[in-house]
């Protein structure tokens, strides 16, 4: 595996944008360091990021005005800070596990979610149903673009740095937790198609170092082509895309944005992602 790449926030540079190894995570590493000695949690971080969220949106659409949406804006900028602190605290206090990836990621989805209602909410009085209709599309929209960014990224890190993921537990999570894993599971996996292929390789070659190296430059290499597509579905765009929606007088770009451009890059990213897990499989069977 390739362990000579400067980290930033525990990841690999390569998986950082530029606010996140420059601004968010320098922040969130520093708010980390500073809950450790504290009786907060991982799971207490993630709630509060999630309230920031929401707060952002009652901003946005129930207070309004210059001053309401600077505030606002504000609030979502920060949450990336937040949302990056509750990682670390796991990692620094020794409390990193599968469920507080699924307990991050329900957060997430709440957080943004009573976001979105309350912008459908401000947009039904001048499109009535239709407002409904664009938020859900944008919402269940995020959710697959999210599940395939991260899970790409997820599977880069464990082919090139061994880091495991939900998709390396042994044993299966009991109650609630357990079957939002599973959920968030076959989501990828129907996405994922020719990457499934790579994961069976590095599985083949767990007791084989020199193989499991090879391995690792060869994906490594090939996410320097697929790693900025991810980039561009994960949250920092659509946070600065949201804000300019609002500025410009109406969330209902940010949907659309979401429904049609954002999609159009999933599916190029998928496309991409095949492509790429074929040509890691011909070059690690070529060599083999």
């Amino acid at each position: 595996m390739n362990d000579s790449n400067p980290t930033v926030a525990g990841k690999p540079r390569e998986l950082q944008g530029f606010l996140n190894a420059w601004l968010y995570h320098p922040i969130a590493g520093a708010l980390a360091r500073a809950l450790v000695p504290t009786p907060v949690t991982p799971n207490m971080v993630s709630v509060f990021g999630a309230l920031m969220v929401v707060s952002a949106g009652i901003f946005y659409t129930l207070v309004g005005g210059a001053w309401g949406i600077a505030t606002g804006f504000l609030l979502h900028l920060s949450w990336h800070v937040v949302d990056g602190a509750d990682g670390m605290l796991a990692r620094l206090s020794g409390r990193a596990s599968p469920s507080g990836e699924v307990v991050d990621g329900m957060c997430d989805y709440f957080g943004h979610g009573i976001l979105y209602a309350l912008l459908a909410a401000q947009l039904d009085d001048r499109i009535g149903w239709v407002a409904c209709a664009l938020a859900l599309a944008a919402g269940i929209s995020r959710a697959v673009q999210s599940v395939y960014a991260e899970s790409a990224r997820r599977s880069y890190q464990w082919w090139v740095y061994d880091v495991p993921w939900l998709q390396n537990q042994r044993a299966p999570q009991p109650g609630l937790g357990g079957a939002l894993s599973r959920a968030y599971l076959w989501a990828w996996n129907r996405m994922s198609g020719a990457t499934q292929r790579v994961d069976a390789l590095v599985l083949s070659a767990e007791h084989d170092r020199v193989q499991r190296a090879r391995i690792a430059e060869i994906a490594r290499a090939a996410g320097t082509r697929t790693l900025p597509v991810l980039a561009a579905l994960g949250a920092n765009p659509r946070t600065i895309l949201l804000g300019l929606s609002i500025i410009a007088g109406s969330p209902i770009w940010f949907f659309l944005i979401e429904v049609v451009l954002l999609n159009a890059v999933l599916v190029f990213a998928i496309a991409q992602g095949a492509a790429s897990a074929r040509r890691i499989a011909a070059l690690v069977a070529r060599g083999a």
